[in-house]
């Protein structure tokens, strides 16, 4: 499965083609599921740009993009620092109506098991979000760890070596505990890449676009999420790659 993450929380000094506004995140939907993405990540924006979890900015964003790709899963970010920030960005997310495919909730935050519950109960499903094998020990020690919808190892490291290094830890932990959910695993700026070849030689999910970085594999700035997208769907065919395992399974 191949994930189109199309802005996070990057604004348009990072990359002029982010998107911000529900019209822009639908045509950009678009683009990347013709590139051959099937799963999509935003970040809803206000009419200020800054990312939101506002019933309002949520309903306008999913209903723009399930009619511009009717059959595409939609998922959203939870995370902590989005307004109103913190614990009370709960009740927001309790009072969505027009509801994504899933929401990614990470570990790390203190209130993670409560979103958790909070979603579910609406039907949503849950990526749980991993960026350290404390992360992971905390996830397996949820009794219901096992309802989420896959597991999301998140790298931040900026070198490569130690980025590897806490990836691995993060399986170690998950196989240890024998989950047997599904992975995505992806990277940020420096480790994008490396990561997403790292998901393909593990036979993992990966995720693209412009939430991560910017740049194509050979180190050009990308046009847009869909020149991203194209390029990992040419490594996933099976085409050249940055630390040379593609040939081990999962490609």
């Amino acid at each position: 499965m191949l994930q189109a993450c199309l802005n996070g929380g990057r604004n348009r000094d990072f990359h002029t083609a982010v998107p911000y506004t529900a019209d822009e995140l639908a045509r950009d939907a678009a683009h990347v599921v013709a590139a051959g993405a099937s799963e999509l990540h935003i970040h809803p924006r206000g009419p200020d740009g800054l990312e939101s979890l506002a019933p309002y900015d949520v309903g306008a964003a999913i209903r723009a993009v399930r009619e511009s790709v009717p059959e595409v899963p939609i998922g959203l970010s939870t995370h902590w620092r989005i307004p109103p920030r913190g614990r009370a960005r709960q009740t927001p997310i309790e009072q969505w109506q027009d509801l994504p495919d899933y929401v990614s909730v990470n570990l790390i935050e203190e209130d993670a098991a409560e979103v958790m519950a909070l979603v579910w109960s609406k039907g949503i499903g849950v990526e749980a979000g991993l960026w350290s094998v404390d992360d992971a020990e905390r996830l397996i020690a949820l009794p219901d760890a096992q309802k989420c919808l896959r597991v999301l190892i998140e790298i931040n490291e900026q070198d490569i070596d130690e980025g590897l290094a806490v990836a691995m830890g993060i399986v170690s932990v998950l196989e240890r505990a024998k989950m047997e959910l599904p992975i995505l695993l992806h990277g940020d700026e420096a480790s994008v890449w490396p990561m997403f070849n790292l998901a393909l030689a593990r036979g993992y999910d990966g995720r693209i676009g412009l939430e991560d970085g910017r740049l194509l594999p050979e180190g050009k700035e990308a046009e847009d999420n869909a020149d991203l997208v194209r390029a990992a769907a040419v490594l996933a065919r099976g085409g050249d790659t940055i630390l040379g395992t593609a040939n081990e399974k999962g490609r």
